[in-house]
């Protein structure tokens, strides 16, 4: 999935402006300006678009950790894993949403996706494990959806 689409669908789940999105990624230590931002929440056959790297989405995938969870600043930040894939996305959106295994499942039972404990755990393991598996773009679409139906309701019933 692309990564202007991962972070199009959490700015509109957060409910956030450009500034504010900014914000979010400031505070993982990169500066990034609204103006900046603009093209990149462009959809592809938009003019102007421009991909956004996976540098820039690490930035902003745990500046929405410390968002919504707080930094500790007793402890290093984590290295980033280059290059970002659906599986590392995934992680880090159940990291600053604090979701736990029965949450995850709700929420893709929610958008009629239902997944098995074994397939849910099997897409959190290293890389290179016997039981690891891709998340696809479909399984982080519909995961994007139901947890923008669990975070904004009152939006989605509109």
């Amino acid at each position: 999935m692309l990564n202007n689409d991962v972070l199009r669908s959490v700015r509109y789940m957060l409910d956030v402006n450009d500034a504010k999105l900014a914000e979010i990624i400031a505070l993982s230590g990169k500066s990034v300006t609204s103006a900046e931002l603009e093209p990149l929440l462009k959809k592809e056959d938009e003019d102007g678009f421009i991909a956004c790297d996976d540098e820039l989405m690490a930035h902003f995938l745990d500046g929405l950790v410390y968002f919504k969870r707080g930094k500790d600043d007793s402890r290093p930040a984590q290295p980033f894993e280059l290059p970002m894939t659906n599986n590392m996305v995934l992680k880090k959106l159940r990291v600053a949403f604090e979701l736990k295994e029965d949450d995850m499942h709700a929420i893709m039972q929610s958008v009629d996706f239902p997944v098995s404990k074994p397939e849910m755990s099997a897409l959190f393991r290293k890389f290179g494990h016997s039981n690891y598996r891709t998340c696809g773009d479909q399984f982080l679409r519909n995961f994007l959806k139901g947890l923008t139906l669990r975070e904004r309701p009152q939006a989605t019933a509109e």
